[in-house]
């Protein structure tokens, strides 16, 4: 009995946290409302004050859930909680699987567009709920990319050039998200789903080789 109510308990929460996601994504903080959100998560609006403590509280959590969701996906990838690789081919290789990886996971993951839009939407207000994020995944993500940067072509991991290169790289993979409905459109394609996301990703991964193949080749 004790498991169930825990279960519903949970379920509610969920619910909150993406119905939130979603409507402060889309129309901000102020736009929207507790009653929407509760709404949207067919949830009791005294639901937010009980899990969360109000509505800051549901946005907070909101930016915990994007760094867990954000690191279920990339930190396997990139290998947060592994060694170091041993060579520069397989430093390469850990680079090119993490940027199919997140290929994959934005453009065709059910969650990603609620995740980007309000990360895009707190980029763009920076504030506690950036830093939330910040330091929770994208600070350690981006440097550990460019660790891998630094095995894989030599140069300095917190280089100013070697940190642009990095969010270079992430960015072919976000605009492939954000720009995802032109994409569709040029390509002609009904949406994307596995197959369209694999040469997406491919595509992208190759971006990855050819850079590191002209620095490596930059070499005196």
């Amino acid at each position: 009995m004790n498991d169930t109510r825990e279960t519903g308990r949970d379920a509610t929460r969920t619910a909150l946290i993406l119905a939130a996601l979603d409507l402060i994504g889309r129309h901000g903080f102020d736009g929207a409302s507790t009653r929407r959100i509760a709404d949207a998560a067919k949830a009791n609006i005294g639901s937010i004050a009980y899990h969360f403590g109000g509505k800051d509280g549901l946005r907070a959590a909101c930016a915990r859930f994007v760094v867990e969701t954000v690191k279920s996906v990339a930190g396997p990838a990139v290998g947060l909680s592994e060694a170091k690789p041993q060579s520069a081919a397989e430093a390469e290789e850990r680079l090119v699987h993490t940027v199919e990886t997140v290929v994959r996971f934005l453009v065709a993951g059910s969650v990603a567009p609620r995740v980007i839009q309000f990360v895009l939407r707190e980029i763009s207000h920076p504030g506690p709920v950036l830093d939330i994020m910040y330091a929770g995944v994208f600070e350690p993500v981006h440097k550990r990319l460019c660790q891998l940067w630094e095995q894989a072509t030599g140069e300095p991991a917190e280089s100013e050039e070697t940190r642009i290169t990095v969010f270079t790289l992430i960015g072919q993979v976000v605009y492939l998200r954000i720009g995802r409905e032109a994409v569709i459109r040029r390509m002609d394609w009904p949406s994307v789903g596995p197959e369209e996301a694999a040469k997406l990703a491919a595509i992208a991964s190759s971006n990855v080789r050819a850079v590191i193949r002209s620095r490596q080749g930059a070499k005196p």
